[in-house]
């Protein structure tokens, strides 16, 4: 579906079931965090969504140049809590396990949106946000659920996530950015996740990902965390546990 961005530049989104040869295209989305790339269930899984999930990840390009990616999984939530505490991580696990055991499902699960650097703020995330609801409710899905990752919140990472998402503008909508974005677009906040992205490791591993001593037990602010990580000099451990919004879209059946 093609679309006029404010720069007038044009804009296509496919699905990757649509275009396979755009599957793991690669783009400058602007820095990440180092040490948010260690987490296990990610790294078992997060590269095979697009084959397994094909329908409900979607790619965005310009001119040919891919530009945008959104991924989503597809799950079955009979007898299940919707809104697991796992967050993130519970729910590509429940995802994988249902594929492979030929389970039909009825919900999908947003697990990330990323727009090239030089793409950001002109409402390609949003256009993601909305292809992917299309996407999902095409597929007769009643609704697509989000672990999201506040836009703003590492810049209070001892506010409780709770209070921070809470929060409101005068106009009703979040104050954080990304939770506003999925507000808009339809979602209702549903709770939080608070053990969504889970990273474990060594003292050394956590020195060498950020560069901080990790020499005293306590938490430890990291740059880009939302929540301090848990250092354990005597074990040898540090351990980051991150709290995500669950946001829900869901789909008239009208």
């Amino acid at each position: 579906m093609p679309f006029s961005l404010p720069s007038g530049r044009r804009l296509d989104i496919s699905t990757v079931a649509a275009r396979p040869d755009l599957a793991h295209a690669d783009f400058d989305a602007g820095p990440w965090p180092a040490f948010m790339r260690h987490n296990r269930v990610s790294e078992a899984y997060f590269r095979q969504t697009v084959t397994t999930f094909p329908s409900t990840c979607l790619i965005a390009t310009s001119d040919g140049r891919p530009v945008g990616d959104a991924h989503a999984v597809q799950l079955s939530s009979a007898g299940r809590d919707p809104f697991p505490a796992g967050g993130w991580e519970q729910v590509v696990v429940r995802a994988f396990a249902d594929a492979r055991n030929n389970v039909r499902p009825d919900v999908a699960c947003a697990l990330n949106i990323s727009v090239a650097r030089d793409f950001q703020g002109e409402g390609v995330a949003a256009l993601l946000l909305s292809a992917l609801r299309e996407a999902a409710a095409s597929l007769g899905l009643f609704a697509l659920d989000a672990p999201v990752r506040p836009t703003r919140k590492h810049l209070e990472p001892v506010v409780p996530m709770q209070e921070y998402a809470a929060r409101t503008r005068p106009d009703g909508l979040p104050t954080d950015p990304w939770l506003r974005t999925h507000v808009r677009a339809g979602g209702r906040i549903a709770g939080v996740a608070p053990a969504s992205w889970v990273i474990a490791g060594s003292l050394g591993e956590w020195r060498r990902r950020t560069g901080l001593p990790f020499d005293s037990t306590g938490p430890v602010e990291v740059d880009g965390a939302l929540v301090p990580v848990e250092c354990d000099v005597r074990a040898d451990r540090a351990v980051y546990v991150e709290p995500n919004v669950w946001v829900r879209h869901e789909f008239s059946t009208d």
